[in-house]
């Protein structure tokens, strides 16, 4: 099994290229992945998730080198 690899709202912001009012917008979308936990700093997602959907819904952003 791998090694768990999580992002919070700032990581998503950054994957994204997007300011933190849009990132809020999209991680609030039906379409995003459901947090795997919410915390005291706010939700966090599995990175796989978040990669998994801007594959998806933003394939200008996604990088198959990565």
């Amino acid at each position: 099994m791998g090694k768990l690899r999580l992002v919070a709202s700032q990581e998503v912001q950054e994957m994204l290229g997007v300011s933190r009012t849009r990132a809020y917008q999209i991680t609030n979308s039906k379409t995003f992945p459901d947090p795997v936990a919410v915390l005291s700093v706010g939700r966090i997602w599995r990175t796989e998730d978040v990669e998994r959907w801007i594959k998806d819904h933003r394939p200008d952003l996604h990088d198959p080198a990565q």
